[in-house]
């Protein structure tokens, strides 16, 4: 295991009823927010109006940003960060999911950056102060409620990238598992699959002598298994939409990949995906991912999937470690399109082989060189390749 700095200062406000209190929170930095949302579904749930009339009861005033977009465009950043400048905004409160708290963080970034807010997604050592952000979560999946990361797409340049900075981290959150009954089956699924993702990119790593984070990760992928499929079936089930809620925070806030290194494989090439096709992400996660498996399977790596098979999917042990492997890609295979029922194949998305080329060789420019296993152009197109169907 590798020195790590672990430091996670959201407060997390769990349950039914929580947003009672986020106005509190708010107030400890500002009483001027920019109220961020995507389309309708807040509105039409009821949600809206319950943090509104939160606010104004509280002496919060705030200014709308709406119509983010599922995977949000710099053009929404620059919006944000406008409303912010000309209405002396003091913070950021993210009202949905993580493309909503994406935008917001790099909204909250920009605001003190005399220039345009892509600059600060592809070199954050230019952000010079963050806006206090705060979030309600309404889907489980990014994690970003609680981390530091944000995505953002630029259609112009067909590019989506990933930006870290420790200030995005949210001071406050809060996690309703009632704010998620509503959430589609499609998305529900999605979001599983993100999640699963996320603890897959730090699992399968080179680095050794991480027992607590490897056994942490096996814990949530089975809570991802369990509860994604109960909250598929049915939807209102408070238990497994409230683990997958919390699982969605801790498989991304860093704690099952401090003391790791290396690359991040399907997120690299997922972001090409939805660069180019604006698919869904964690769909895209959900087609690349068994192809991985497969593509990086040898004797290097057979050890870990015996691991992953034993101990998230039963596979008995004495069997040979191949053999656990192989069933433990079927079963992920089951498991995300039979169970999930989310696409199989790159056609179902519409993708061909126009752009697989270009976007295997921006894939493997995300460093990708110190991934699990190391992978250039080549490799990427025929894991693509392999998934076309």
């Amino acid at each position: 295991m590798q020195n790590f700095e672990f430091f996670t200062p959201t407060k997390i406000l769990f349950g039914k009823g929580a947003v009672a209190d986020l106005p509190t929170e708010i107030k400890r930095y500002t009483n001027r927010v920019l109220l961020t949302y995507g389309g309708g579904s807040v509105k039409r749930l009821g949600i809206y109006d319950t943090v509104t009339n939160l606010l104004k009861q509280n002496g919060i005033e705030y200014i709308e940003l709406s119509g983010i977009e599922p995977n949000p465009k710099v053009e929404s950043v620059e919006l944000g960060t406008k409303l912010c400048r000309d209405n002396n905004l003091g913070g950021v409160l993210a009202l949905g999911g993580g493309s909503t708290i994406d935008c917001s963080k790099v909204i909250a970034g920009a605001v003190g950056y005399n220039g345009n807010a892509w600059d600060i997604v592809l070199n954050p050592d230019k952000i010079k102060s963050v806006l206090p952000i705060f979030t309600v979560l309404t889907l489980s999946a990014t994690g970003s409620e609680m981390n530091g990361n944000a995505v953002i797409s630029n259609m112009q340049s067909n590019d989506k990238k990933g930006v870290y900075h420790i200030d995005f981290k949210p001071k406050c959150s809060v996690l309703d598992p009632e704010y998620t009954f509503s959430v589609s089956p499609w998305q529900t699924a999605s979001g599983t699959a993100d999640i699963m993702s996320h603890i897959f990119e730090t699992y399968f790593n080179k680095t050794k002598g991480t027992m607590v984070q490897d056994n942490i990760a096996e814990g949530l992928l089975k809570v991802c298994i369990e509860n994604g499929k109960k909250a598929f079936d049915n939807p209102t089930d408070y238990t497994a939409r409230a683990n997958l809620m919390w699982a969605s925070s801790l498989a991304i806030n860093g704690l099952t990949g401090m003391g790791k290194s290396g690359a991040w494989s399907c997120h690299a090439m997922e972001h090409q995906l939805s660069a180019y096709y604006d698919i869904t992400h964690g769909a895209g996660l959900a087609t690349l991912t068994p192809a991985w498996f497969e593509y990086v399977l040898n004797d290097d790596t057979v050890d870990k999937f015996k691991s992953y098979g034993v101990n998230v999917w039963g596979i008995d042990s004495s069997l040979d470690k191949y053999e656990i492997a192989n069933k433990a890609i079927e079963k992920t295979k089951n498991f995300l399109f039979n169970d999930l029922k989310l696409p199989k194949t790159l056609k179902e998305y519409g993708i061909d082989e126009t752009y697989l080329e270009i976007m295997a060789e921006k894939a493997a420019n995300e460093g990708l060189k110190y991934a699990y296993k190391p992978l250039e152009k080549k490799d990427v197109l025929a894991i693509y390749m392999s998934c076309l169907g």
